[in-house]
């Protein structure tokens, strides 16, 4: 009995083991100086906190962003399922937003001309040198066109990294194709021009900060941003 016990105890530690190493769990948080996405302003500082679970490839995420010092910000909480194989990437999100279609701000209301989600398909390519994406939103309270029609609001965005001065660098241009409420565009129009570093900041022998701060311009809106933010994780 014993010998029995201890090979089960055994198969049960090796397959936790198994388990572990690979199912990851990431937990962290940006801290940011103002709520800046594709190109649009959300919010001012603001907590971000994410929390993800990723099995050979196959990924699911939750992140939201809360007002730390405005309390009229739009609180925003997302869901998003993706699979990455090699460079190619495709995933559903589902955004959440405090404030929309329904006026109690209720997350499980799903009527589809009284809900605050959106949801958003993504398909992508990692090219190495540099990476493509297309999202669409397809239900939920997307914007309008000019005829006053679901606009299926997309969006398009390059982002090519490189290293300099130490530092890891971002250069990344967006678009949007066509008329949609959702972005304020009457047809096609570059709403994100961005450029961003990151590098790490040591706190201790064993601890660092990963620091980051972003130039973000909108030629559709003429606007122009400086983000600041930090990563815990």
């Amino acid at each position: 009995m014993r010998k029995i016990a201890l090979f089960v105890m055994g198969l049960v530690v090796s397959a936790t083991v198994l388990a572990q190493e690979k199912l990851e769990t990431n937990i962290g948080s940006d801290i940011v100086s103002q709520y800046i996405w594709r190109g649009q302003d959300l919010g001012h500082v603001s907590l971000q906190p994410t929390l993800g679970v990723s099995y050979k490839g196959l990924s699911l995420s939750a992140w939201g962003s809360v007002g730390l010092t405005d309390s009229d910000d739009t609180k925003e909480f997302d869901l998003t399922l993706g699979y990455t194989t090699g460079g190619f990437s495709i995933g559903i999100t589902d955004y959440w937003f405090s404030e929309g279609a329904d006026l109690q701000n209720r997350y499980f209301r799903y009527n589809a001309h009284g809900t605050n989600h959106i949801f958003e398909a993504t398909v992508g390519y990692d090219f190495s040198a540099f990476s493509l994406a297309w999202y669409t939103n397809f239900a939920g309270n997307d914007g309008m066109n000019k005829s006053g029609d679901r606009a299926y609001s997309s969006y398009v965005e390059a982002n090519v990294p490189f290293c300099l001065g130490g530092a890891d660098w971002t250069a990344t241009a967006g678009a949007v194709p066509y008329a949609t409420t959702s972005y304020g565009t009457s047809g096609f129009a570059v709403t994100n021009l961005a450029l961003k570093a990151v590098k790490d900041i040591k706190v201790s022998d064993s601890f660092s900060i990963p620091v980051f701060v972003q130039v973000v311009a909108n030629p559709c809106s003429q606007r122009a941003y400086l983000v600041f933010g930090f990563t815990l994780q």
